[in-house]
């Protein structure tokens, strides 16, 4: 199975912003989330990733097929950027198959450093996903913590520059 993940550009856009509706029909069934008057789910942050520098839009494919996207957020800090994973989906079809988790490592190394993520609570299969993702990865090294005010998981970990992981990772 050859996986790719690839930048967006703009003229790929609607194929991102179609994709989104199936990842939010799918979210609704945890956050309650209803279709605006045209019958979409409203993202109002999607254009900012063809404008702002600190944003990442990727579309994944499996042997050439569409099969999901990721979006990506650098946050500037006082000392640090903090990464987020904005938003992952990958197709019904390609889940459980290994797709998402080489997705989330390709992801993960290609923006090393501080790194966080969270997962609505209702989410069961999310939170079961992102755990055993992101501790594969990192050996167990992360942290995890439950924000009550807004009902998610939000996992925390360091991601190390490619050099240094190839070398933890080799035998």
């Amino acid at each position: 199975m050859n996986i790719e993940v690839s930048s967006v550009p703009i003229e790929h856009k609607p194929v991102l912003r179609n994709m989104f509706e199936l990842y939010r029909y799918d979210l609704s069934a945890f956050d309650g989330r209803d279709l605006g008057e045209h019958g979409l789910y409203d993202y109002g942050y999607l254009d900012h990733y063809w404008t702002d520098e600190h944003r990442f839009p990727f579309l994944v494919r499996v042997n050439g097929q569409l099969a999901g996207f990721v979006l990506v957020w650098r946050v500037p800090r006082e000392n640090h950027i903090e990464t987020r994973m904005s938003e992952f989906f990958i197709l019904r079809k390609y889940r459980g198959r290994g797709v998402g988790e080489a997705v989330a490592h390709e992801v993960f190394t290609r923006f090393p450093g501080v790194w966080s993520l969270s997962v609505d609570l209702r989410n069961e299969a999310g939170l079961r996903f992102w755990r055993r993702i992101v501790g594969r990865f990192t050996g167990d090294a992360c942290s995890e913590r439950h924000e009550s005010t807004s009902g998610r998981v939000v996992h925390e970990f360091n991601v190390p520059a490619r050099e240094r992981m190839e070398a933890i990772q080799a035998p």
